[in-house]
């Protein structure tokens, strides 16, 4: 039996290469890919939200959503580590979008379709699903679940020194979903030097001749070049295609139930989540934590994941 999934993100390259697995994953539906403001602009996320599916050319398109410029965003983007715009300076042939629906309402409609049957898994800020909360909160209680991607519990911050991105791109979204009434699993920053990858990734990849293996192709070593230039690393994490796998294959994770809210004011600490782990936690638990995973299956999977779909196109 399939599972029915709705991939909220703000498409940079790491979610393209989560799409990739995704969206030919036999275990998932993919019903829509709602776009974000985040990695880029919400113009540009919704522009490359269409530019994947049109580059990867599914059997069954998902429906796309409408990312809309969030209310309160820094002044900040990822672009430094995926190019201009945000897919490795590709520029793909921009396609008509002047009727897609907003990516919240996108969202409300399908959980309202399949209530109890739609997991959200969210890869970029989760702006859009505070939307719903805000707007429309009968639809989360629908949700069969939340997967969020990001957020950290003892891990350092990767855009200031304790914050997440995507924590800190929108965190009184992500407060708003953290105190929900859904079932939710995150997928922190705390995994991204397990679920880091060589350059020798790009011998793994499915032939350019595919499509997947022409979009990975076009996309990963841009990915390895600007880690260089910009980090001095020579691994680049893959969080977003980590999130996806964490869905498909749970029982390689170590996961803990834990009780987290996301600071929304701190002058230092803006984004940044925070659990109680005392003695006696005062908090409820809120959501499952993946805090460990076996790496060495969990890049074989993945690898694996992204083959399969080089064999699907």
């Amino acid at each position: 039996m399939t599972r029915k999934i709705i991939i909220d993100c703000d498409p940079g390259i790491d979610d393209a290469i989560a799409l990739c697995m995704a969206l030919f994953d036999p275990r998932l539906e993919v019903l829509a890919i709602t776009a974000t403001a985040g990695t880029v602009d919400a113009d540009q996320a919704t522009s490359n939200a269409i530019a994947i599916v049109e580059q990867l050319d599914p059997k069954k398109y998902p429906r796309i959503g409408k990312a809309s410029v969030p209310e309160d965003a820094p002044v900040i983007d990822d672009r430094h580590l995926n190019g201009a715009d945000g897919l490795g300076g590709c520029h793909f042939p921009e396609s008509a979008r002047q009727h897609l629906p907003l990516s919240e309402k996108v969202i409300a409609e399908l959980v309202r379709k399949f209530p109890n049957e739609v997991t959200v898994v969210c890869l970029g800020p989760t702006t859009n699903l505070a939307r719903i909360c805000r707007v429309d909160p009968g639809v989360l209680p629908l949700l069969d679940k939340i997967v969020i991607g990001g957020g950290s519990v003892a891990h350092v911050g990767n855009v200031t020194a304790s914050a997440e991105f995507n924590m800190y791109f929108d965190p009184m979204s992500a407060a708003d979903v953290f105190e929900s009434a859904t079932t939710k699993s995150m997928v922190p920053l705390d995994l991204i030097d397990a679920m880091s990858f060589g350059v020798d990734l790009l011998e793994k990849l499915p032939p350019k001749h595919s499509r997947a293996g022409n979009l990975l192709h076009k996309l990963l070593p841009f990915a390895f070049r600007a880690a260089h230039q910009r980090l001095g690393r020579e691994l680049i994490p893959l969080s977003d295609a980590t999130t996806i796998l964490s869905i498909v294959e749970p029982d390689l994770f170590t996961w803990k139930s834990m009780a987290g809210r996301v600071e929304t004011r701190g002058e230092l600490t803006r984004g940044v989540t925070v659990f109680d782990q005392r003695l006696r936690p005062e908090w409820p638990v809120n959501m499952e934590v993946a805090l460990d995973v076996d790496a060495d299956e969990a890049h074989e999977m993945l690898v694996r994941g992204l083959r399969y779909a080089g064999q699907q196109t």
